[in-house]
């Protein structure tokens, strides 16, 4: 059966964002430290910014309090709540107090404080955008955050040669940190359950966006799982939004080992083949064969952006869940500055063109 159009959903543009605006509306979606990245940019040139997160992570503090709790894994949620905290002394001073986790001999060993302020409100207020939303009050955050589903979601991957004694023997991977960490080379990932609800005013806000981004992140546990979820899916299909890819700055360990940038483009493009994308982002020095990246970007309806984006120090990941910090990031100012250029360069849409 044919799904019916999420168009209803979407707000009358121009009364939503006043027709004095002159600000473009972005929809960031992705997880962990790839979104936060994107997050830290973005909030410098717009203040009409609404994050959508994942809700699968089942490692750390944000595990335990899923496995104990049953509740949404705060996580990544609380690291997109401190990368919309301003540059302030309060911006500041408050991030840091999310992101703090406690050192003991006891239970509250590694938690963070933003994770167990995120679960109490949810269990006071039982709504979990409300929640969210106040926390974000509190922070004085340049931005809203939300979680792509209201369940929490188990992640799946067909990994080749996961066992490394048996290198081309395929198996089924359980979880987003061990499918972030695996050795074999992830053929595909799906949801648990295949068909969760997505948050609505996610949906609202990808159809109602100028723009959405995508990435950067870990590829198969914080990108692709927005795809998964079929209203959002939809939502990313049908809007009116033009759409920017953002690429990492190098493989991630494990996870994506020995891909191309182009390959990247490719395996989401199988997790969902009508998605189309106005931009793909790249770092001007993470891309060895411009012309294939090109290839793969038309194949997704788009053009290729090249621009410096990573921090001093070369490119290099942005995100490893699990794994030792690694010095090299994206730059905010010039990750902002990019995101600026092709905002301005292609196209607006409604009150703010």
């Amino acid at each position: 059966m044919a799904r019916r159009s999420l168009r209803h959903l979407a707000g009358p543009r121009g009364a939503l964002r006043g027709l004095t605006s002159k600000q473009p509306k972005v929809v960031a979606l992705g997880g962990g430290m790839g979104l936060s990245a994107s997050l830290t940019a973005l909030r410098r040139i717009t203040g009409d910014l609404t994050a959508v997160v994942t809700v699968a992570d089942d490692g750390g503090s944000s595990g335990r309090l899923r496995d104990e709790l049953g509740v949404l894994p705060p996580g990544d949620l609380r690291k997109a709540l401190a990368a919309l905290c301003g540059d302030d002394e309060w911006g500041r001073t408050w991030a840091e107090v999310i992101q703090h986790r406690f050192e003991s001999q006891g239970d509250l060993h590694e938690h963070a404080v933003g994770n167990l302020l995120i679960v109490a409100l949810w269990e006071q207020l039982g709504d979990h955008v409300q929640a969210l939303d106040l926390v974000g009050k509190l922070l004085g955050a340049h931005g809203r955050v939300l979680p792509m589903s209201a369940v929490p979601l188990e992640l799946r991957a067909r990994v080749r040669g996961h066992d490394p004694a048996r290198p081309n023997e395929i198996s089924t991977v359980r979880g987003q940190a061990t499918v972030a960490l695996t050795p074999g080379e992830v053929q595909e990932v799906h949801l648990v359950p295949t068909d969760p609800p997505a948050v609505p005013e996610a949906v609202r806000a990808v159809l109602d966006a100028d723009w959405v981004v995508l990435g950067p992140g870990s590829w198969f546990s914080s990108v692709i799982p927005h795809l998964l979820v079929p209203e959002l899916l939809q939502a990313l299909t049908e809007t009116k939004a033009r759409k920017v890819l953002s690429l990492n700055l190098a493989p991630q360990p494990g996870e994506t080992d020995g891909f191309s940038p182009q390959r990247h483009l490719e395996v989401l493009a199988r997790h969902a083949p009508k998605l189309t994308f106005d931009v793909v982002l790249a770092d001007q020095d993470a891309v060895p064969d411009q012309d294939s990246l090109s290839e793969a970007a038309e194949q997704l309806g788009g053009k290729v952006e090249l621009a410096p984006v990573a921090a001093s120090g070369g490119a290099g990941g942005t995100e490893s869940r699990g794994a030792a910090p690694r010095h090299d990031r994206h730059d905010p100012e010039l990750l902002a500055a990019a995101y600026d250029r092709i905002f301005r360069m292609h196209g607006r849409i409604g009150p703010w063109r």
